[in-house]
């Protein structure tokens, strides 16, 4: 069984989904700090269509993965071969408010994992990681081999850091198989719309925020500088639908059975948006409804950041293959049937 933790969240549940379509079978623990219990049975109502799921291939967990004993609890009463680990705290700007609180759950519960792991003698770590490891690179796309640790918020340090403890863990015990999947920024949701991103409370990133006013939960969008230099003077990112993300972590799964070692992989379009660019393209399909204010910038955020994936391409069998139309289609539907 492969345990997700986080695994009822935005990205996990998605990858929960694409691995029991895979035919894996999925353990989930999640403190359901930014996620909801009814995940579970929307993740059974979309993948009874291709198996069937019971308690010994689909099972979920509440609780919080720096719990020693829980943790420890799940690899006693299952046969966990790998590990993908989602959970944590991701907001940049939140990060800056509280960074105490993002160090304490987002490292500790990586070492916590990790000590479980070495107790029950499984190796294999798929690391959910984030393009904010490169910080401000110097030239664009960014491959996987730039400098990395220059980064300008507190969550980005988490991720850097993390990294660096799974490189010295890979160091001291060659068995591990580890796998740093850097994100750049999902968004998107399951055709079905009963998954998405449904944040507790206001939304910290982008696309829920822009879904929330254009179904008329909120009243308009803060866009966070407009001085940025880029081609409309807000930020530009690299938008990927979670689906394709999901099923880059179920390619990534794979390569652990390879008895890969260490790697690291980009997984994004290899494309950049501005924050208006998906403020327009959403407006095309929700009919002009987000109304949007410029405020000032938002503390750790950069310029531009893009990737480029070559190296997924090339070693998974990986690439990303749904464009911002069916990012903001998929968004929008996942908005109103959860209205």
């Amino acid at each position: 069984m492969i345990l997700l933790t986080g695994g009822l969240g935005y990205i996990g549940s998605h990858t929960a989904v694409e691995l029991l379509n895979a035919g894996e079978d999925v353990v989930c623990l999640d403190n359901l700090s930014n996620s909801d219990i009814s995940v579970k049975d929307k993740i059974k109502q979309i993948v009874c269509k291709t198996r069937e799921l019971t308690d010994d291939n689909f099972k979920v967990y509440i609780g919080d993965a720096r719990d020693y004993k829980l943790v420890d609890k799940i690899f006693c009463e299952n046969k966990i071969s790998s590990v993908i680990h989602f959970a944590g705290l991701k907001a940049v700007g939140e990060s800056v408010k509280l960074p105490l609180e993002y160090y304490d759950n987002n490292l500790i519960s990586t070492i916590n994992l990790l000590e479980v792991m070495k107790k029950h003698g499984v190796k294999n770590f798929v690391f959910s990681s984030s393009a904010t490891v490169y910080g401000a690179a110097k030239s664009m796309p960014i491959y996987e081999n730039f400098e990395t640790g220059a980064v300008t918020n507190p969550y980005g340090r988490t991720k850097y850091f993390i990294e660096e403890i799974l490189k010295d863990v890979y160091a001291s015990d060659k068995s591990f198989n580890i796998i740093i999947l850097r994100y750049f920024n999902p968004i998107g949701a399951h055709d079905s719309g009963l998954i998405g991103e449904n944040p507790n409370g206001i939304p910290n990133n982008l696309m829920p925020y822009i879904s929330r006013v254009a179904t008329g939960k909120l009243e308009y969008l803060s866009v966070f500088g407009d001085d940025y230099n880029t081609h409309d003077g807000t930020g530009v990112r690299d938008y990927i639908h979670v689906v394709d993300l999901a099923l880059g972590h179920v390619k990534a799964v794979k390569k652990l059975k390879s008895k890969c070692g260490l790697k690291i992989y980009n997984l994004g379009t290899g494309v950049g948006y501005s924050v208006l660019d998906i403020v327009n393209a959403y407006n095309k399909v929700c009919g002009g409804k987000v109304k949007y204010k410029i405020v000032g910038r938002r503390p750790g955020d950069i310029d531009i950041c893009y990737a480029n994936a070559d190296k997924a391409k090339k070693e998974l069998g990986w690439v990303a293959e749904r464009n911002l139309e069916n990012m903001c289609k998929t968004s929008y539907n996942f908005e109103k049937k959860n209205k």
